[in-house]
């Protein structure tokens, strides 16, 4: 007996051991795995590279006065790195495409031609504008052939943008390089007090995050990264490690996050204050002053900044609240920190005028005005329990009418929302008047797991009973997923009508 109790105690031992030894492995593994996933590039970077800044596109004025553009799709290369030849797409070039510029109540036609191999589309973001040239996934463009939308410019001077919106591919085309930013003016109030020299003291800062794996962009998402593909470095405006030269006391910078899953918050190295005098649809009420803006997906921010003769700063992302534990916010990327952009002021700088105190901001809607409560529940692939189906309208609107919209984040992971056509104004946030930066006129707005938003929208047409306008989330890989919906506007007493017949074109 008592030997018998002794072999027992030794395979205790014995199997107590390979636990622990087990559980040591797995702990090991899981602490290496936890620390390799932190990424940051501050105190890091060379700024060895000029700022490439967008071109403006050229364009023509018909007899009519409509301003004409053109874009092209294509694939071409580019050596990001010296002797690394990477696979791209662009508009009118090898990667990006060119900045669109338009005044508030011209005409516009955009020729786009698509000489890729796949199907795609062109998006304008922030635009409003009839459903039918809105270029959603309804309005797809087959390869070799033109799409011509054409709309009249009908809102106030901001920051927009364009990009492909093919349902279940539209991650991986605008990683690839299918975007560009598409700026409106407006002639009214005290614009001219602002810095508006394109590419001198108003820049495009176009911010991408990106990993290569080789030559080409490695596209595979990290593990427990449920937020879509992370980079480990960012590039502006297509260029890695960039400074930019400065000649002025004043530098207005237009920032968009067109990364595809990324969320930055925008300071700078030596936490001076900046002026924020535009958010998504336009000027707010009265300049802001802060020292740091939080950009998820497809936001943008205008922003204003003041230099001494021969400093450097460099613009950089720190550490994001993504709402989530240590584990979650470590793999969404929370914890991640980049050096984005070197501002380098010149021994002389030229002076710049004083801001305006108050400056035009575009009417915003109401919950007083609203005629209808809505509510939207995000979850991961899903929006109100439904994944996206292109022959289900979710929502018929009526023209002229004010709507209020409750999106409610009830998944564990971050997401953000997206509603096209419409700029709309945040009412609240978690039961709290909105902060500074998300008082202005807003298309995108970020929400963290059980974060909760109140929106006014109003809905100014034109309608269209049969071609739909999205709202989604534009981390775009829940895009994909299906985390989108679709909404016709309608006269009043009017009902939606059959979606337009559609190619499919997710692989």
């Amino acid at each position: 007996m008592a030997v018998r109790r002794s072999r027992v105690r030794r395979i205790l031992l014995i199997l107590g051991g390979v636990f622990l030894a087990v559980a040591l492995l797995v702990g090991g593994g899981m602490t290496w795995i936890y620390a390799a996933a932190d990424v940051s590039t501050v105190g890091r970077v060379e700024f060895r590279q000029e700022l490439s800044v967008p071109p403006l596109a050229d364009s023509t004025v018909e007899a009519d006065g409509t301003r004409v553009f053109q874009l092209d799709m294509r694939s071409g290369t580019k050596e990001f790195r010296p002797g690394q030849v990477t696979d791209t797409w662009g508009f009118n070039d090898d990667y990006l495409g060119p900045t669109l510029r338009a005044r508030r109540g011209e005409q516009v036609r955009v020729r786009v031609n698509n000489g890729l191999t796949d199907a795609s589309t062109v998006h304008w973001h922030g635009m409003h504008l009839p459903a039918a040239m809105d270029g959603g996934p309804h309005q797809m463009v087959r390869p070799g052939d033109t799409w011509t939308p054409q709309w009249k410019i009908d809102q106030a001077a901001a920051t927009l943008w364009y990009h492909p919106h093919p349902h279940g591919a539209t991650e991986s085309h605008v990683r690839r390089g299918l975007a560009g930013m598409f700026i409106l003016d407006d002639e009214t109030g005290p614009n001219r007090d602002l810095p508006h020299t394109y590419g001198i003291d108003d820049v495009p800062v176009i911010v991408q995050d990106v990993k290569f794996k080789g030559a080409q962009f490695d596209t595979g998402r990290g593990l427990f990264a449920d937020i879509g593909v992370l980079g480990d470095r960012t590039m502006v405006n297509g260029v890695l490690a960039p400074y930019q030269n400065v000649g002025d006391e004043l530098v207005r910078l237009r920032l968009l996050n067109a990364s595809t899953a990324r969320i930055y918050n925008f300071g700078f190295s030596d936490h001076r204050d900046f002026t924020l005098i535009g958010t998504d649809g336009g000027a707010p009420a009265r300049p802001e002053t802060l020292g740091n803006i939080q950009l998820s997906p497809g936001e943008r921010a205008e922003i204003v900044v003041r230099f001494q003769p021969g400093e450097r700063v460099t613009l950089r992302s720190d550490r994001v609240d993504v709402g989530l534990d240590f584990f979650g916010q470590r793999f969404s990327g929370g914890d991640d920190r980049f050096d984005v952009l070197e501002l380098r002021a010149a021994q002389t700088l030229r002076p710049s005028p004083a801001l305006p105190a108050v400056l035009p901001a575009a009417a915003l809607p109401t919950v007083t005005d609203s005629v209808r409560q809505r509510d939207f529940t995000l979850t991961f692939g899903q929006i109100n329990n439904r994944s996206m189906a292109m022959d289900r309208i979710d929502a018929t609107v009526t023209r002229g009418s004010t709507e209020t919209w409750t999106v409610r984040n009830a998944d564990g992971m971050p997401h953000n929302f997206h509603v096209h056509d419409v700029q709309f104004a945040i009412v609240e946030v978690d039961g709290h008047a909105p902060p500074p930066a998300l008082r202005g006129a807003k298309d995108t707005v970020f929400l963290p797991p059980n974060g909760t938003v109140t929106l006014a929208l109003r809905f100014d047409g034109p309608a269209d009973p049969n071609t739909p306008y999205m709202f989604h989330c534009h981390l775009l890989w829940h895009e994909d997923l299906g985390m989108m919906g679709q909404f016709v506007v309608v006269e009043p007493g009017q009902q939606a009508g059959p979606p337009p017949a559609h190619q499919h074109s997710g692989h």
